[in-house]
């Protein structure tokens, strides 16, 4: 529920240690089936099973809201689990990148919209929460080329505030303990709003950064590229490449000409005194000073 892919697991041939990085190498090796991916698949399993005992008999039954909570909570705590696993372990896969937020959301959302069904909770708290786990996670995906926005301390903050309030909407509860329920989700609500807004802050400000530090590395190259090939060494090379061909070929009085022409020589053609003129090899040497 922090938005980030906390369970983002795979088990490694090596054995990890605990709190400790593995390194690329026992990533790279990650299982699927590990602790932390089977907490997350238990969590999208336990979606439906939530589902169905909160609407049974009717969605009013309070023995089977009970069952309903016991689900959320178990669905809630192991979303607790699996991130503490994979941040020690540092247990990586694919699919617990896309499962993890995937099941955070499921949850969540299958609690807040069966709650509005059945009247509990007003529509529009429903809908503010869900449009703002649904924009951040796609604008998570926006600048994930750019940077990886992390979970901050209200992100989580955020979560737990959920958690607790729709629990207690499972919950049949009356008098004070109602109302108090109503009040902590006016928190979740607060501070969906404001850390949603934070994360648009920061998305903003580092997708920036980035194209800005992309921007200035394709400078540099085009600089450096500049000045190799505006190098005075360059032209020295070709200049001494051309006279050490032209006696050469001038002493051949054939061909060879033709060739200390073309390298940019000025050479005597046999049985004459008139030099070739170097048009071919200014041409070049003026390209390669460019």
């Amino acid at each position: 529920m922090t938005g980030v892919p906390a369970s983002a697991a795979g088990g490694s041939g090596a054995k990890p240690v605990r709190g400790g990085k593995l390194g690329t190498a026992a990533v790279n090796q990650a299982s699927l089936w590990n602790i932390a991916n089977i907490l997350t698949m238990v969590r999208l399993l336990l979606v439906p099973g939530f589902v169905m005992l909160l609407l049974h008999n009717g969605g009013y039954d309070p023995v089977w809201r009970s069952f309903a909570w016991a689900a959320f909570a178990v669905a809630m705590i192991t979303d607790l689990f699996d991130g503490h696993l994979a941040r020690a372990y540092n247990l990586v896969t694919d699919f617990g990148k896309i499962a993890d937020p995937i099941a955070d959301k499921a949850i969540m959302g299958a609690a807040l919209v069966c709650l509005s069904v059945l009247g509990d909770l007003p529509w529009w708290i429903t809908g503010v929460i869900l449009a703002r786990e649904l924009g951040i996670t796609l604008m998570r995906f926006w600048v994930i080329r750019h940077a990886v926005i992390p979970a901050s301390r209200g992100g989580k903050l955020k979560t737990l505030a959920q958690g607790t309030a729709a629990g207690m909407y499972v919950l049949v509860l009356t008098g004070p303990l109602a109302t108090l329920r109503f009040w902590v989700m006016m928190v979740a609500v607060v501070l969906t709003v404001v850390t949603g807004l934070d994360y648009v802050r920061q998305a903003v400000v580092l997708r920036r950064r980035s194209l800005a530090a992309e921007r200035a590395a394709v400078g540099r190259t085009t600089e450096a590229l500049n000045e190799a090939a505006g190098s005075p060494g360059a032209g020295v090379a070709d200049a001494g490449a051309g006279a050490g061909a032209g006696p050469a070929a001038g002493a051949s009085g054939g061909p060879g000409a033709s060739g200390a022409g073309a390298s940019g020589s000025a050479v005597r053609v046999s049985g004459g005194s008139t030099p070739v003129e170097p048009t071919v090899g200014a041409r070049d040497g003026a390209d390669a000073e460019r």
